[in-house]
């Protein structure tokens, strides 16, 4: 399945179906052991297909198992801590999961030891670094510490990536808060907001937005380092994932993104993508780099236009609509931006269906 859900919230009976019809499944905890997820060592002979996705217990971590799951490849979930472990555990006990023997396992590695990264990685032929961070201090917060965090994350996975003979292609979660915060007092901006552009650090850190620092530094020092190194990359900049209780299973990253909502929301520049499609997106570009994909991917399937869809948003999330909407009189610029996701939109429409058989679109 692809994330966690009530069976009355998505009728998911293809994607079960399918999942059970791959898997060939059959569930054993004799005397309550935990056969799903599987040690490390007992990973044998999956190479062709073994990809390992960092964070793999967090909301879009989850939901990119379960998606890697269903394609058909091995996962290896890589976590920082025993907590996670227990989570995963408990995810596939309780069903959210459709994992079988022998296609997923997890390890545990510090994404500050490079080494363990190398050791996590080794025999895999991709990585998906999903780069997913919650605050230390248990707070719905992200500090300028956390920003430095991730940018040493994501310098020390893509170095271990490159390091680790197995691993072909790496795909790195970045966000659309990389590209859309430019510093327009200097000169006219172009009205067309897409892969090509990237957000300005100084006015990142003037707004102090950390969440957006993080992001827009940790993908550069992905490339600068990928390019170096002769690692295959590409980015993909989503816009704030949103799901089936989101903002609880993905509190500090929910509320980040959305400092400075008032003014994305003036500028036509506040978007969302389900984690569903946004977990898609990922496989769908890790597959297009044997062949035309290549650099950085907008992601969304949504952009926020209106008090009723700002209300909806901000319902979700259980705070007042104004935090979204604002009066936007305050902050109207001279001009208001357009989003694209073209080039993300291009790749997939000419291979995907989605999981209820349609052509899939963002």
């Amino acid at each position: 399945m692809g994330i966690a859900r009530t069976r009355h919230e998505y009728d998911e009976t293809r994607e079960f179906k399918a999942l059970v019809a791959l898997a060939a499944m059959e569930r054993r905890r004799d005397n309550g052991e935990f056969k799903g997820l599987i040690p490390h060592s007992a990973i044998v002979d999956l190479r062709d297909k073994l990809v390992c996705v960092t964070s793999g217990a967090s909301f879009l971590g989850f939901a990119l198992v379960n998606r890697l799951l269903l394609h058909g490849y091995s996962v290896r979930a890589l976590v920082d801590n025993r907590e996670d472990v227990e989570k995963l555990r408990e995810m596939e006990i309780s069903g959210e999961m459709m994992a079988c023997e022998a296609k997923i396992s997890v390890v545990m590695a510090k994404p500050n030891e490079i080494e363990g990264l190398m050791e996590a990685f080794d025999g895999c032929f991709g990585v998906f670094h999903t780069s997913s961070f919650a605050d230390p201090a248990g707070l719905s917060g992200y500090s300028k510490s956390m920003a430095e965090m991730e940018v040493k994350a994501s310098e020390n996975v893509v170095k271990a990536c490159a390091r680790t003979p197995s691993v072909k292609n790496c795909v790195l979660t970045s966000s659309l808060l990389a590209c859309i915060w430019r510093d327009a007092s200097q000169y006219e901006l172009p009205p067309l907001v897409n892969h090509d552009c990237w957000s300005n650090e100084s006015l990142c850190i003037d707004k102090k937005l950390w969440y957006a620092l993080g992001k827009l530094k940790a993908e550069k020092v992905a490339w600068k380092i990928a390019e170096e190194m002769g690692l295959k990359l590409t980015t993909i900049c989503p816009g704030l994932i949103t799901g089936y209780e989101f903002s609880y299973r993905n509190p500090t990253p929910t509320i980040a993104y959305l400092k400075g909502a008032q003014e994305m929301y003036a500028q036509g520049l506040l978007a969302t993508v389900d984690v569903r499609r946004l977990a898609e997106a990922h496989v769908s570009v890790f597959e297009a780099m044997k062949t035309t994909a290549f650099g950085r991917y907008i992601c969304f399937d949504q952009i926020i236009k209106g008090e009723d869809e700002a209300g909806k948003l901000a319902s979700g999330i259980g705070i007042p609509r104004h935090k979204i909407s604002g009066n936007s009189l305050d902050f109207i610029s001279p001009c208001c931006f357009q989003l694209s996701n073209k080039k993300l939109v291009n790749l997939m429409s000419k291979t995907l269906r989605n999981c209820y058989g349609e052509s899939f679109s963002l």
